[in-house]
């Protein structure tokens, strides 16, 4: 019986057990992570205006590890040896027979006064702590923006923070007080979501510009204070800064001798390998793939790279060869509270549609389906 080994408990590492799973009956599937939860962080838009809570977010795990037969060892990895076949963590050592890295990545901290901002994707907590502030304030500035990890164009997620700027706009108009606030979008990007395609940085402008959203574009970012941004373009006062830094690789992976790309991911190949390291793949964040500079880092685009980590894997356990790839699309709706913009762009095509209310439902929808697999 062959023994598999995941390590994280995400959206890429879900998706590799289900597959996992579905392809071999009887493997032995060990899930390593710090908790047997899933936070479904698409979600946590809604937080700040109580569309969405923590209890709505977190999916306790314990059922579906039951139905998929999983061990699960809550643990932090923290090194590999043997090539790939020991895990060590703080609790202990896994050996397995192969291995699926899906420990998603890391926010790039460096810049000075960093603390001062509060970096949404860090997860609920975060978001909370937004909700809370937006609670407190009676009037000001919040200031709104990404940057990218200038060696890996891929480890960027700009995508909620227009969520949160559009959302929060929103959310200050139906309690009547926006005009008590001045709201800036700030990136380091002359043309910011240029991953989504032309058309969908215009229509993003447009839609700022609408809602009277100031911008400051085009300008590296210097670093933050108590109360202010700082770029070489100029200094701005900020009241509340939200800002989600470029992404690089889990801090374990420097206790390793993983291949790593310039930006610190893990160098994998078009099959999800990681070259050099026998039965050993990764999906997800934790990643650097080849494809175009465009490809996003999203949930769905971590599921696709898990099936084919997880397909290849068992087909090199029955000793053949692995050939599975993944497609590389990106699929969003860019959410405002009540309406949503739809992206989707493949190697052929980028589709935007203009925001409605059908969009919103749907991405509510897709949620309460997504976890059902979870529950």
């Amino acid at each position: 019986m062959n023994r598999v080994t995941v390590i994280g408990a995400g959206f890429a590492a879900l998706s590799a057990v289900r597959r996992l799973r579905r392809l071999d009956a009887s493997m032995e599937i060990t899930l390593v992570a710090p908790r047997a939860e899933l936070h479904y962080l698409p979600g946590i838009i809604w937080i700040p205006a109580g569309l969405r809570s923590r209890a709505d977010l977190v999916v306790p795990l314990d059922n579906f590890f039951r139905r998929m037969r999983v061990n699960f060892v809550q643990a932090n990895a923290t090194s590999l040896v043997d090539g790939g076949r020991t895990l060590e963590t703080d609790q202990g050592s896994v050996v397995n027979d192969g291995l699926i890295i899906a420990s998603g990545g890391r926010f790039i901290k460096k810049l000075p006064g960093i603390e001062h901002s509060i970096t949404p994707c860090e997860g609920i907590d975060a978001a909370e702590r937004i909700r809370d502030r937006l609670r407190e304030m009676d009037g000001g500035t919040i200031a709104i923006g990404f940057a990218g990890n200038p060696k890996e164009p891929t480890a960027m997620r700009g995508g909620p923070m227009f969520e949160f700027l559009f959302g929060i706009d929103r959310q200050l108009r139906k309690e009547k007080r926006r005009d008590r606030f001045k709201l800036v979008f700030f990136s380091p990007a002359p043309k910011p979501g240029n991953r989504l395609g032309p058309r969908a940085v215009k229509g993003l402008l447009d839609e700022m510009k609408r809602r009277d959203i100031e911008t400051h574009l085009g300008h590296k970012m210097k670093g933050f204070t108590a109360d202010g941004v700082a770029t070489e373009g100029g200094e701005f006062a900020a009241d509340l800064i939200l800002f989600m830094p470029g992404m690089t690789g889990n801090q374990w992976f420097d206790n390793t001798d993983l291949p790593r790309s310039e930006g610190g991911l893990l160098q994998a190949d078009a099959q999800c390998r990681v070259p050099g390291w026998e039965r050993v793949y990764v999906a997800g964040d934790s990643g650097s793939f080849p494809g175009p500079d465009w490809m996003p880092k999203q949930a769905h685009m971590a599921d696709l790279q898990a099936d084919a980590a997880a397909t290849n894997l068992v087909a090199e356990l029955k000793g053949q060869s692995p050939t599975a790839t993944f497609r590389v699309e990106l699929v969003c709706i860019v959410d405002s509270l009540d309406k949503g913009m739809l992206v989707a762009r493949n190697e052929k095509r980028n589709l935007v549609l203009p925001a409605s209310p059908v969009f919103h439902w749907l991405k509510r929808g897709f949620e309460n389906w997504y976890l059902r697999k979870y529950r």
